[in-house]
């Protein structure tokens, strides 16, 4: 007997065997046992995620010789017929293939005879939005008013093609991509009911690889299979997908956190030898900082088990969570854009680079990297432009002058991203040096996050000592803020770039002359300069 493939071999034939579309099931189901089944369904949702697989059970629930309920018995001719592809009531069309309106025509042509066999002539159209305007104008009426023995059952991976007259006339379900759990545990019984040994992190990556897709899983689980002679390692699938091991992920991982280009390119060109996909590697690394991220907000128990908890914790505890999700970005970023470098590794080699060189040398030093990149060039910092006395920067041991104002205080912080927002965003009502009471407008509410609270309060804490506290007052009044104060100086420059275009002599006398008529929007102050020059 010829070899079956995984994903053929075990396709569900009943809809207790359905993974992950519960919410889909569970209407058939309903509709089948209250004898209320429409007469055209739109089962739509991305490859693999079992569209065809639903209709086909569906058909055999309708045409079983036990009777229409809601689960087929799966024993009786009618459903083996089904499940072998040979029940002549059962009308299967790829769309992609018969796109033709002679086509759909001469398939609708039989419509009105009754059922050779079944209880129900059922035509599944796979793919269906791939027909012409012309096959949709033929299908529509039959669609809307069909015989009582006839039900349509439509397959698409993209509903947004299909005209609205004919949405209209069906019961459309949208099949939901499976989450790596789902695929996991299905491969995991499927693996032991073929004897296939399987480490748990190969199921994983695997998963990962299937991005939402079973028949894909099942696909890769059959090559990893005989890649790797019936047993699966993370290394073996590693290499099959071109992708790589966890200990390299890591030591990419390890070289970032150290600043340290020059072991970073050392890695980037033993990587080569390997020729991987480079898609697949900034995947990974996406994948890895996503779980140090999550073990950062919502701790190791928020985890699948087969992470890593070890390593991702140590991560986690020597960088910073603004780090995190910078790298976080630039990798997806990263991936996306691999198209369009010169070659994949270029690529590749480049985004990683730029985690080193967006880095802030604050966040850097504060999550335990040396600060400094290893025989690259350091780019300085222009210096931050401020209208307040500069002051030193005081230390945990100095603290806080209580005379000190707050933009004084913002500078001495050092704070970057959504928290130095947020302090720009404040006032200081009143201040011992140790107490800080600010006062927020009703407007900047929404930057009031537990995460930027915790961030402000950790670094007042750094420069002012442990018992320094904070205290936020949400006030519906006006008050001045470093925020507003650089709103209304960028609106004083503009109104006097305004003011200074118009007034200028050269500009009246083509207005006059010609009629001519100054577009405000037009008009931007250039280096700070209001002057027409």
């Amino acid at each position: 007997m010829s070899y079956l493939a995984l994903a053929r071999k075990w396709r569900p034939k009943n809809f207790t065997d359905v993974v992950g579309q519960e919410h889909i099931v569970r209407a058939l189901r309903n509709a089948l046992e209250s004898d209320r089944v429409h007469h055209a369904y739109l089962f739509s949702g991305t490859r693999g995620v079992g569209k065809t697989t639903v209709a086909r059970i569906l058909a055999k629930a309708l045409n079983c010789e036990a009777g229409v309920s809601g689960e087929p018995c799966g024993e009786c001719g009618v459903c083996t017929s089904i499940d072998e592809g040979r029940f002549v009531d059962l009308i299967e069309v790829d769309a992609a293939s018969r796109t033709k309106v002679d086509d759909t025509r001469e398939l609708l042509e039989n419509v009105q005879y009754t059922p050779t066999s079944g209880r129900y002539k059922v035509y599944l159209i796979d793919e269906v939005h791939m027909l012409s305007n012309h096959s949709f104008n033929a299908l529509l009426k039959t669609l809307e008013e069909p015989p009582p023995h006839v039900k349509f059952l439509l397959a698409t991976t993209d509903p947004q093609k299909l005209p609205v007259t004919v949405l209209s006339r069906c019961l459309q379900f949208n099949l939901k991509r499976l989450s790596s759990a789902q695929i996991i545990d299905r491969m995991s019984d499927i693996g032991v009911a073929e004897g296939i040994k399987s480490e748990p992190a190969a199921l994983a990556r695997i998963a990962r690889a299937a991005n939402g897709s079973m028949r894909d899983a099942l696909s890769l689980l059959d090559q990893a299979r005989a890649f790797g002679d019936g047993e699966l390692t993370d290394a073996d699938v590693a290499e099959m997908l071109g992708s790589m091991d966890q200990r390299q992920i890591n030591e990419l991982l390890q070289c970032l956190i150290d600043a340290d280009a020059i072991a970073l390119m050392a890695q980037i060109r033993a990587l080569q030898e390997l020729v991987p996909d480079y898609e697949s590697v900034l995947d990974d690394i996406a994948t890895v900082l996503q779980q140090i991220a999550v073990v950062q907000l919502a701790g190791m128990d928020a985890l699948d088990e087969d992470a890593d908890l070890e390593t991702l914790q140590r991560f986690a505890g020597v960088l910073s969570d603004d780090l995190v999700q910078l790298y976080y970005q630039i990798a997806i970023t990263g991936r996306r854009d691999l198209g369009l470098a010169p070659d994949p590794r270029v690529g590749f080699e480049m985004t990683l680079l730029r985690m080193l060189a967006f880095q802030p040398a604050d966040v850097l030093a504060s999550s335990g990297g040396g600060g400094v990149l290893k025989a690259a060039p350091v780019q300085s910092k222009k210096p931050t432009v401020s209208t307040a006395t500069p002051v030193a920067a005081p230390t945990a041991t100095t603290g806080i002058p209580a005379d000190a104002d707050w933009p004084q205080i913002i500078q001495a912080l050092n704070l970057t991203g959504a928290a130095r927002h947020l302090a720009e965003s404040c006032s200081l009502a009143s201040s011992d040096g140790q107490f800080f009471n600010l006062h927020v407008p009703r407007t900047s509410e929404y930057l009031l996050t537990e995460q930027q609270k915790k961030t402000l309060l950790d670094s007042l804490q750094a420069v002012s000592g442990a018992s320094a506290r904070l205290e936020f007052k949400v006030v519906d009044d006006a008050v001045e803020t470093i925020a507003t104060r650089t709103v209304d100086e960028s609106e004083k420059k503009m109104q006097a770039a305004h003011d200074s275009i118009e007034q200028d002599p050269n500009v009246q006398k083509l207005v006059d002359m010609f009629g001519a008529k100054v577009e405000k929007e037009s008009i931007k102050p250039v280096n700070g300069k209001t002057d027409p020059d």
